[in-house]
């Protein structure tokens, strides 16, 4: 099996956890274990499809582990998985970043940020 080959570093982690969705996912399971529905409340602009996807494929990646329980009805519950929770450094970097590039551009964060647990 030949692998990728990368440019540099950053692109590795970029191929984890980059587009619109997966540090959102990411952040929000910082704070616990979360139910498909739970994240849906949290994220109400992904659509089931896509959060699905992201699921899957940071699962896949080893970033998040997924808990299935043997009762009816069916319960499946996400966590970060120990691989995951190494990347809550850059997360809270991204977050204090967006922070500040919000302010620069548009004054008052509060006035651009949705109501959630994330932003207070």
């Amino acid at each position: 099996m030949k692998h990728k080959k990368y440019n540099i570093s950053v692109e590795a982690t970029l191929e984890v956890i980059g587009g619109k969705w997966k540090c959102v996912i990411l952040c929000h399971l910082m704070r616990g274990k979360k139910r498909t529905s739970e994240l849906r409340r949290l994220m109400p602009d992904i659509t089931q499809k896509m959060l699905t996807q992201q699921l899957r494929e940071l699962e896949s990646d080893g970033v998040i582990n997924r808990i299935v329980y043997n009762q009816v009805p069916p319960k499946v519950e996400y966590e970060l998985s120990e691989y995951g929770e190494s990347l809550e450094s850059i997360l809270n970097s991204l977050c204090t970043w967006g922070d500040g590039h919000i302010t620069k551009v548009y004054g008052n964060k509060f006035d651009m940020l949705e109501e959630s647990i994330l932003n207070e």
